[in-house]
Protein backbone atom coordinates (compact mmCIF):
# COMPACT_ATOMS: atom_id res chain seq x y z
CA UNK A 1 0.00 0.00 0.00
CA UNK A 2 1.41 3.44 -0.91
CA UNK A 3 2.23 5.71 1.99
CA UNK A 4 -0.54 8.25 2.62
CA UNK A 5 -0.05 11.92 3.40
CA UNK A 6 -1.91 14.87 4.84
CA UNK A 7 -2.04 16.77 1.59
CA UNK A 8 -4.16 19.89 1.91
CA UNK A 9 -7.28 19.83 -0.26
CA UNK A 10 -7.40 22.38 -3.04
CA UNK A 11 -9.18 25.61 -2.04
CA UNK A 12 -12.64 26.20 -3.42
CA UNK A 13 -13.44 29.35 -5.32
CA UNK A 14 -16.66 31.27 -4.77
CA UNK A 15 -19.22 30.49 -7.46
CA UNK A 16 -21.02 33.83 -7.50
CA UNK A 17 -19.18 37.07 -6.71
CA UNK A 18 -21.00 39.34 -4.23
CA UNK A 19 -22.02 42.87 -5.15
CA UNK A 20 -19.14 45.35 -5.44
CA UNK A 21 -19.61 46.96 -2.01
CA UNK A 22 -19.91 43.63 -0.25
CA UNK A 23 -16.90 42.38 -2.18
CA UNK A 24 -14.79 45.24 -0.83
CA UNK A 25 -15.96 44.63 2.73
CA UNK A 26 -15.21 40.91 2.35
CA UNK A 27 -11.68 41.73 1.19
CA UNK A 28 -11.17 44.00 4.18
CA UNK A 29 -12.44 41.33 6.56
CA UNK A 30 -10.19 38.72 4.93
CA UNK A 31 -7.22 41.08 5.36
CA UNK A 32 -7.99 41.39 9.07
CA UNK A 33 -7.91 37.59 9.34
CA UNK A 34 -4.66 37.35 7.40
CA UNK A 35 -2.99 39.87 9.71
CA UNK A 36 -4.81 38.52 12.80
CA UNK A 37 -5.86 42.07 13.59
CA UNK A 38 -7.64 42.57 16.91
CA UNK A 39 -10.36 44.47 15.02
CA UNK A 40 -11.44 41.19 13.36
CA UNK A 41 -13.84 40.14 16.08
CA UNK A 42 -15.47 43.57 16.31
CA UNK A 43 -16.01 43.61 12.55
CA UNK A 44 -17.51 40.12 12.54
CA UNK A 45 -19.94 40.96 15.33
CA UNK A 46 -20.96 44.15 13.53
CA UNK A 47 -21.71 42.31 10.29
CA UNK A 48 -23.63 39.63 12.19
CA UNK A 49 -25.85 42.28 13.78
CA UNK A 50 -26.33 43.95 10.40
CA UNK A 51 -27.25 40.68 8.71
CA UNK A 52 -24.41 40.97 6.18
CA UNK A 53 -24.01 37.27 5.43
CA UNK A 54 -22.69 38.02 1.93
CA UNK A 55 -19.76 39.88 3.47
CA UNK A 56 -19.02 37.15 6.00
CA UNK A 57 -19.22 34.24 3.60
CA UNK A 58 -17.39 36.18 0.92
CA UNK A 59 -14.49 36.75 3.31
CA UNK A 60 -14.40 33.04 4.18
CA UNK A 61 -14.16 32.11 0.50
CA UNK A 62 -11.37 34.63 -0.07
CA UNK A 63 -9.43 33.34 2.93
CA UNK A 64 -9.91 29.75 1.76
CA UNK A 65 -7.76 30.48 -1.26
CA UNK A 66 -5.23 32.67 0.58
CA UNK A 67 -4.12 31.01 3.78
CA UNK A 68 -5.23 27.95 5.77
CA UNK A 69 -4.69 29.58 9.18
CA UNK A 70 -6.58 32.73 8.20
CA UNK A 71 -9.39 30.63 6.78
CA UNK A 72 -9.73 28.63 9.98
CA UNK A 73 -9.54 31.75 12.16
CA UNK A 74 -12.21 33.54 10.15
CA UNK A 75 -14.56 30.57 9.87
CA UNK A 76 -14.25 29.56 13.52
CA UNK A 77 -14.67 33.12 14.79
CA UNK A 78 -17.77 33.72 12.65
CA UNK A 79 -19.30 30.44 13.82
CA UNK A 80 -18.47 31.11 17.48
CA UNK A 81 -19.83 34.66 17.48
CA UNK A 82 -22.91 33.65 15.49
CA UNK A 83 -23.91 31.00 18.03
CA UNK A 84 -22.65 32.51 21.31
CA UNK A 85 -23.54 35.91 22.77
CA UNK A 86 -22.27 37.50 25.99
CA UNK A 87 -24.58 40.11 27.53
CA UNK A 88 -25.47 41.90 30.72
CA UNK A 89 -28.88 43.13 31.87
CA UNK A 90 -28.72 46.24 34.01
CA UNK A 91 -26.38 45.78 36.97
CA UNK A 92 -26.70 42.02 36.82
CA UNK A 93 -23.89 39.52 36.23
CA UNK A 94 -22.35 38.95 32.82
CA UNK A 95 -24.29 36.20 31.06
CA UNK A 96 -23.54 33.91 28.13
CA UNK A 97 -26.07 32.22 25.87
CA UNK A 98 -25.24 29.76 23.15
CA UNK A 99 -27.08 27.70 20.57
CA UNK A 100 -26.59 23.94 20.87
CA UNK A 101 -27.96 21.02 18.91
CA UNK A 102 -28.26 17.25 19.23
CA UNK A 103 -28.25 15.27 15.99
CA UNK A 104 -30.10 11.97 16.06
CA UNK A 105 -31.02 9.30 13.55
CA UNK A 106 -34.59 8.08 13.78
CA UNK A 107 -35.53 4.66 12.44
CA UNK A 108 -39.22 4.08 11.85
CA UNK A 109 -41.71 2.35 9.61
CA UNK A 110 -42.90 4.76 6.96
CA UNK A 111 -40.89 7.73 8.18
CA UNK A 112 -41.62 10.61 10.54
CA UNK A 113 -44.55 12.98 10.05
CA UNK A 114 -43.85 16.63 10.73
CA UNK A 115 -47.43 17.33 11.88
CA UNK A 116 -47.05 14.82 14.74
CA UNK A 117 -44.03 16.55 16.24
CA UNK A 118 -44.07 18.14 19.71
CA UNK A 119 -47.76 17.61 20.40
CA UNK A 120 -47.15 16.04 23.82
CA UNK A 121 -46.67 19.03 26.13
CA UNK A 122 -45.97 16.86 29.18
CA UNK A 123 -43.16 15.04 27.38
CA UNK A 124 -41.72 18.32 26.11
CA UNK A 125 -41.68 19.86 29.59
CA UNK A 126 -39.96 16.79 31.04
CA UNK A 127 -37.43 16.76 28.20
CA UNK A 128 -36.65 20.43 28.76
CA UNK A 129 -36.10 19.86 32.48
CA UNK A 130 -33.83 16.90 31.77
CA UNK A 131 -31.07 19.10 30.34
CA UNK A 132 -30.31 20.49 33.78
CA UNK A 133 -31.45 17.59 35.98
CA UNK A 134 -29.29 15.11 34.04
CA UNK A 135 -26.28 17.43 34.04
CA UNK A 136 -26.07 18.26 30.35
CA UNK A 137 -26.24 21.91 31.41
CA UNK A 138 -25.48 23.51 34.79
CA UNK A 139 -28.13 23.37 37.54
CA UNK A 140 -28.46 27.18 37.45
CA UNK A 141 -28.63 27.42 33.65
CA UNK A 142 -31.81 28.36 31.84
CA UNK A 143 -32.57 26.22 28.81
CA UNK A 144 -35.12 26.53 26.06
CA UNK A 145 -35.66 23.91 23.37
CA UNK A 146 -37.31 24.70 20.04
CA UNK A 147 -40.49 22.64 19.69
CA UNK A 148 -39.50 21.36 16.28
CA UNK A 149 -37.15 18.64 15.03
CA UNK A 150 -35.11 20.22 12.24
CA UNK A 151 -34.17 18.25 9.16
CA UNK A 152 -30.77 18.72 7.54
CA UNK A 153 -31.97 21.17 4.89
CA UNK A 154 -33.52 23.43 7.54
CA UNK A 155 -30.32 23.45 9.58
CA UNK A 156 -28.18 24.24 6.55
CA UNK A 157 -30.45 27.15 5.57
CA UNK A 158 -29.82 28.94 8.88
CA UNK A 159 -27.23 31.59 8.04
CA UNK A 160 -24.70 32.99 10.50
CA UNK A 161 -26.59 36.27 10.99
CA UNK A 162 -29.91 34.46 11.35
CA UNK A 163 -28.47 32.15 14.01
CA UNK A 164 -27.10 35.19 15.83
CA UNK A 165 -30.56 36.80 15.73
CA UNK A 166 -32.10 33.56 17.04
CA UNK A 167 -29.66 33.54 19.98
CA UNK A 168 -30.61 37.14 20.83
CA UNK A 169 -34.31 36.26 20.60
CA UNK A 170 -33.83 33.29 22.94
CA UNK A 171 -31.91 35.47 25.39
CA UNK A 172 -34.70 38.03 25.44
CA UNK A 173 -37.27 35.33 26.16
CA UNK A 174 -35.21 33.74 28.95
CA UNK A 175 -34.25 37.02 30.62
CA UNK A 176 -37.59 38.78 30.35
CA UNK A 177 -39.70 35.70 31.15
CA UNK A 178 -42.40 36.81 28.75
CA UNK A 179 -43.57 35.92 25.28
CA UNK A 180 -41.62 37.96 22.76
CA UNK A 181 -41.60 38.04 19.00
CA UNK A 182 -39.02 35.75 17.45
CA UNK A 183 -39.10 36.25 13.68
CA UNK A 184 -35.66 34.75 13.03
CA UNK A 185 -36.53 31.62 14.99
CA UNK A 186 -39.90 31.24 13.27
CA UNK A 187 -38.25 31.70 9.89
CA UNK A 188 -35.83 28.86 10.68
CA UNK A 189 -38.73 26.39 10.81
CA UNK A 190 -39.10 26.16 7.04
CA UNK A 191 -40.58 22.66 6.93
CA UNK A 192 -39.09 19.28 6.13
CA UNK A 193 -38.08 18.15 2.68
CA UNK A 194 -40.65 15.79 1.10
CA UNK A 195 -40.19 12.14 2.02
CA UNK A 196 -40.21 9.32 -0.51
CA UNK A 197 -40.86 6.60 2.08
CA UNK A 198 -43.88 4.39 1.65
CA UNK A 199 -46.06 3.32 4.56
CA UNK A 200 -44.28 -0.04 4.86
CA UNK A 201 -40.75 1.21 4.23
CA UNK A 202 -38.06 1.02 6.90
CA UNK A 203 -36.90 4.64 7.15
CA UNK A 204 -33.78 6.15 8.74
CA UNK A 205 -33.90 9.95 9.01
CA UNK A 206 -31.58 12.59 10.45
CA UNK A 207 -33.13 15.16 12.76
CA UNK A 208 -31.72 17.84 15.07
CA UNK A 209 -32.96 19.04 18.45
CA UNK A 210 -32.07 22.73 18.69
CA UNK A 211 -31.81 24.57 21.98
CA UNK A 212 -30.32 27.58 23.77
CA UNK A 213 -28.59 27.62 27.15
CA UNK A 214 -28.22 30.79 29.25
CA UNK A 215 -25.80 30.87 32.18
CA UNK A 216 -23.45 33.14 34.07
CA UNK A 217 -20.06 33.55 32.45
CA UNK A 218 -18.43 32.58 35.76
CA UNK A 219 -20.68 29.53 36.39
CA UNK A 220 -18.31 26.94 37.97
CA UNK A 221 -20.22 24.07 36.30
CA UNK A 222 -18.62 25.01 32.97
CA UNK A 223 -15.10 25.58 34.34
CA UNK A 224 -12.87 23.04 32.60
CA UNK A 225 -9.76 21.94 34.55
CA UNK A 226 -6.32 22.56 33.08
CA UNK A 227 -4.79 19.87 30.89
CA UNK A 228 -4.00 16.58 32.56
CA UNK A 229 -5.79 13.78 34.37
CA UNK A 230 -8.32 16.15 35.93
CA UNK A 231 -9.33 17.43 32.51
CA UNK A 232 -9.60 13.88 31.16
CA UNK A 233 -11.80 12.92 34.09
CA UNK A 234 -13.93 16.04 33.56
CA UNK A 235 -14.63 15.09 29.94
CA UNK A 236 -15.24 11.44 30.85
CA UNK A 237 -17.80 12.45 33.49
CA UNK A 238 -19.47 14.79 31.01
CA UNK A 239 -19.67 12.04 28.38
CA UNK A 240 -21.05 9.56 30.91
CA UNK A 241 -23.80 12.01 31.90
CA UNK A 242 -24.72 12.45 28.24
CA UNK A 243 -24.80 8.71 27.58
CA UNK A 244 -27.01 8.20 30.64
CA UNK A 245 -29.27 10.99 29.39
CA UNK A 246 -29.73 9.38 25.96
CA UNK A 247 -31.18 6.33 27.72
CA UNK A 248 -33.45 8.15 30.16
CA UNK A 249 -34.59 10.81 27.69
CA UNK A 250 -35.21 8.47 24.74
CA UNK A 251 -38.89 7.80 25.64
CA UNK A 252 -39.50 11.55 25.99
CA UNK A 253 -37.90 12.26 22.60
CA UNK A 254 -39.98 9.50 21.05
CA UNK A 255 -43.15 11.15 22.38
CA UNK A 256 -41.99 14.52 21.03
CA UNK A 257 -41.35 13.14 17.54
CA UNK A 258 -44.45 11.05 16.91
CA UNK A 259 -48.05 10.46 17.98
CA UNK A 260 -48.79 8.25 20.96
CA UNK A 261 -49.63 5.28 18.72
CA UNK A 262 -46.31 5.46 16.84
CA UNK A 263 -43.85 6.87 19.39
CA UNK A 264 -42.81 3.56 20.96
CA UNK A 265 -41.95 2.15 17.54
CA UNK A 266 -39.24 4.73 16.91
CA UNK A 267 -35.62 3.65 17.34
CA UNK A 268 -33.21 6.46 18.16
CA UNK A 269 -29.47 6.76 17.64
CA UNK A 270 -28.20 9.91 19.37
CA UNK A 271 -25.06 11.72 18.22
CA UNK A 272 -23.21 13.99 20.64
CA UNK A 273 -24.54 17.30 21.92
CA UNK A 274 -22.46 20.16 20.57
CA UNK A 275 -22.66 23.84 19.71
CA UNK A 276 -24.72 24.56 16.58
CA UNK A 277 -22.03 24.28 13.91
CA UNK A 278 -20.24 21.35 15.52
CA UNK A 279 -23.51 19.40 15.73
CA UNK A 280 -24.39 20.29 12.15
CA UNK A 281 -21.03 19.07 10.84
CA UNK A 282 -21.24 15.92 12.94
CA UNK A 283 -24.72 15.11 11.63
CA UNK A 284 -23.74 15.76 8.00
CA UNK A 285 -20.65 13.56 8.24
CA UNK A 286 -22.53 10.66 9.80
CA UNK A 287 -25.41 11.08 7.34
CA UNK A 288 -22.98 10.82 4.40
CA UNK A 289 -21.28 7.77 5.90
CA UNK A 290 -24.57 5.93 6.46
CA UNK A 291 -25.70 6.71 2.91
CA UNK A 292 -22.43 5.37 1.53
CA UNK A 293 -22.69 2.22 3.61
CA UNK A 294 -26.27 1.64 2.48
CA UNK A 295 -25.30 2.02 -1.20
CA UNK A 296 -22.22 -0.16 -0.86
CA UNK A 297 -24.13 -2.75 1.17
CA UNK A 298 -26.73 -3.06 -1.59
CA UNK A 299 -23.94 -3.37 -4.17
CA UNK A 300 -22.30 -6.16 -2.15
CA UNK A 301 -25.61 -8.01 -1.86
CA UNK A 302 -25.92 -7.92 -5.64
CA UNK A 303 -22.28 -8.41 -6.63
CA UNK A 304 -20.71 -10.53 -3.89
CA UNK A 305 -17.17 -10.10 -2.57
CA UNK A 306 -15.44 -6.84 -3.42
CA UNK A 307 -12.38 -4.69 -2.84
CA UNK A 308 -12.22 -0.93 -2.27
CA UNK A 309 -9.86 1.74 -3.57
CA UNK A 310 -9.60 5.16 -1.89
CA UNK A 311 -8.17 7.98 -4.00
CA UNK A 312 -7.77 11.74 -3.72
CA UNK A 313 -10.01 13.51 -6.23
CA UNK A 314 -9.05 17.12 -6.92
CA UNK A 315 -10.49 19.85 -9.12
CA UNK A 316 -9.72 23.57 -9.32
CA UNK A 317 -12.52 24.29 -6.86
CA UNK A 318 -12.73 21.27 -4.57
CA UNK A 319 -11.15 18.12 -3.21
CA UNK A 320 -12.59 14.82 -2.01
CA UNK A 321 -11.69 11.28 -1.09
CA UNK A 322 -13.15 9.01 -3.74
CA UNK A 323 -14.15 5.49 -2.70
CA UNK A 324 -14.53 2.98 -5.53
CA UNK A 325 -15.96 -0.50 -4.94
CA UNK A 326 -14.86 -3.26 -7.34
CA UNK A 327 -16.26 -6.76 -7.73
CA UNK A 328 -15.28 -9.66 -9.92
CA UNK A 329 -17.14 -8.15 -12.88
CA UNK A 330 -15.84 -4.59 -12.44
CA UNK A 331 -16.94 -1.39 -10.68
CA UNK A 332 -19.91 -1.80 -8.33
CA UNK A 333 -20.33 1.58 -6.61
CA UNK A 334 -18.61 4.92 -6.03
CA UNK A 335 -18.84 7.72 -3.44
CA UNK A 336 -16.94 10.97 -2.83
CA UNK A 337 -16.31 12.38 0.64
CA UNK A 338 -15.71 16.11 0.25
CA UNK A 339 -12.74 17.60 2.10
CA UNK A 340 -12.42 21.10 3.48
CA UNK A 341 -9.24 23.13 3.59
CA UNK A 342 -7.04 21.90 6.43
CA UNK A 343 -8.99 18.66 7.01
CA UNK A 344 -7.01 15.77 8.49
CA UNK A 345 -6.86 13.46 5.47
CA UNK A 346 -5.38 10.58 7.48
CA UNK A 347 -8.29 10.72 9.97
CA UNK A 348 -10.83 10.81 7.12
CA UNK A 349 -9.20 7.75 5.53
CA UNK A 350 -9.33 5.85 8.84
CA UNK A 351 -13.04 6.67 9.17
CA UNK A 352 -13.61 5.24 5.69
CA UNK A 353 -11.56 2.15 6.54
CA UNK A 354 -13.69 1.53 9.65
CA UNK A 355 -16.92 1.91 7.67
CA UNK A 356 -15.74 -0.41 4.91
CA UNK A 357 -14.57 -2.98 7.47
CA UNK A 358 -18.04 -2.89 9.03
CA UNK A 359 -19.38 -4.01 5.64
CA UNK A 360 -16.89 -6.88 5.61
CA UNK A 361 -14.52 -5.32 3.06
CA UNK A 362 -10.96 -6.20 4.03
CA UNK A 363 -9.12 -5.56 0.75
CA UNK A 364 -8.68 -1.76 0.87
CA UNK A 365 -6.10 0.14 -1.15
CA UNK A 366 -5.24 3.81 -0.64
CA UNK A 367 -3.82 5.63 -3.67
CA UNK A 368 -3.03 9.31 -3.04
CA UNK A 369 -1.08 11.50 -5.43
CA UNK A 370 2.15 13.10 -4.26
CA UNK A 371 1.91 16.64 -2.83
Amino acid sequence: MPKTNNKRPAPRKPNTPPPEKDDLLSQQLCSLALSQDEELRHAIRRYLRQGKDAVLYGAIELARGEDVDAYRLLKETIEEDAGTVVLRKGDGPEMEINAFAIPLFVQSQGGLRETEGFQDEEAYAALLDSFTSAGLEGPKAKVVLVQHAYDLAEMERISASQLNAMVHEAAAALLDKKVAEAPALLRSIAGWQPSAFGAEDEAVELRFLLGFALKRVDDPFYAMPSAGKKQDAWFEARMQRYQDWTVSAAPLVQRCLASASRAAGLRLNFQYQDLFYGALQQGKAEHWMLAMMAEFGAALDAGGAARAVITLVETEEDAALGVQLFGAAGALAHADRRLDVGDDVEAAIEDLRDALATLGIEDITVELTAP
